[in-house]
């Protein structure tokens, strides 16, 4: 069973090392994710639909709001640990300014590249200290961090040669009714999803609403809304004590059973496990 082997999390997002032997379903994120192979058979991750490998020469770039998969390479063959890094966009804008188009569409050009010396020797570094449970403060953490994502996006993203055309495209804001939709949304996690309702709101067909909302987003209403969930999960298994019963019902799940396979199918690890291996770095240390 895939399992999560340590989860570092904070302002700057999640770092976590997962071990996998299970695909995961197709879903987004809000952060800009990273994924390194750290040992185990070669694998493939699905961007867009369409296939890219993991491998110990290549690292798979997945765009915030980018759907995406982990597409197990076969059921009956050994798993993969994979350091999966999901960064926050404004985390990165502290660092550099510039980064915080990594939160928009394009930011990496490329969903599949060769693994550079650089990248690879930090990114083992980092998986290394977190297998062998070294502790870590929060400081030393957002070094660590900071150092493999600016030798991951100086390598593989393009944000020093944008021109101001490009700039404003990843710039890009919804249209006014999709944003109010999002705002809702939002404010309403674990609500059963009306698409009917939303584009009614919203004044457009449900045909439109449903292109608007793909246009915008990158993700269908159902996708986004996994992503709202999937982050309020998280949010609730690392932030609070509650029982996962009382998660699962304030999500809107009919059965702690769905809530425990909708976690599990999304970050390849068991909420009750998650909240084992997590350490929170939320206060300075």
């Amino acid at each position: 069973m895939s399992a999560a082997v340590r989860i570092l999390q904070g302002k700057f997002g999640r770092v976590a090392l997962l071990d996998m032997d299970r695909p995961l379903v197709t879903h987004g994120h809000s952060q800009c994710h990273v994924l390194i192979k750290v040992s185990g058979e070669d694998t493939f991750f699905s961007v867009r639909d369409r296939l890219y490998p993991l491998t110990d020469q290549t690292v798979v770039l997945v765009n915030s709001w980018e759907p995406h998969a982990y597409t197990h390479h076969n059921p009956d063959a050994p798993g993969t640990v994979i350091l999966a890094l999901y960064i926050e966009p404004m985390w990165l804008g502290e660092i550099e300014k510039a980064f915080i188009a990594s939160g928009s569409p394009g930011f990496f050009p490329q969903a599949c590249v060769q693994i550079s010396k650089p990248v690879s020797a930090l990114a083992n570094r980092l998986a290394m200290r977190m297998l062998h449970g070294e502790e870590f403060g929060a400081h030393q953490v957002e070094m660590l961090l900071s150092n493999l994502m600016l030798a991951v996006i100086d390598t593989f993203s393009e944000w020093r040669s944008l021109d101001a055309p490009r700039k404003a495209a990843l710039a890009h804001a919804p249209d006014a009714r999709i944003r109010r939709s999002l705002s809702y949304l939002r404010a309403n996690v674990g609500v059963d999803l009306d698409i009917d309702k939303l584009a009614a709101e919203a004044c457009l067909s449900r045909a439109h609403f449903f292109k608007l909302f793909q246009q915008d987003t990158s993700l269908t209403p159902n996708l986004y809304v996994n992503v709202l969930r999937i982050e309020a999960a998280i949010d609730g298994v690392t932030h609070t004590r509650d029982s996962l019963i009382s998660l699962s019902d304030s999500l809107g799940f009919s059965a702690q059973s769905h809530f425990t396979r909708f976690f599990q199918q999304h970050l390849g690890a068991l909420p009750s496990q998650y909240r084992k291996v997590v350490d929170l770095y939320d206060q300075p240390s």
